[in-house]
């Protein structure tokens, strides 16, 4: 699965070690988001469904480090 450095760095934010419960975590804190922050929205739902689409092993080997340290 190739993903974003955008969505690379949200995920490596709300990172909670499995995909599945980072699927909830980021499905949460859309909750959040006002209707304003529609690019915050896009890019969390593009993730979602690529979070969605992949296996836990796919997931397992993904290096979820912040890039912007």
């Amino acid at each position: 699965m190739n993903f974003s450095y955008e969505e690379i760095n949200l995920m490596a934010l709300y990172n909670t070690g499995s995909r599945e419960r980072l699927i909830e975590v980021l499905t949460e804190m859309k909750t959040y988001l006002t209707l304003s922050e529609t690019e915050l929205r896009d890019l969390t739902d593009g993730t979602l469904d690529k979070l969605a689409g992949m296996t836990d092993a796919e997931f397992d080997a993904l290096e979820l480090y912040p890039d912007f340290i």
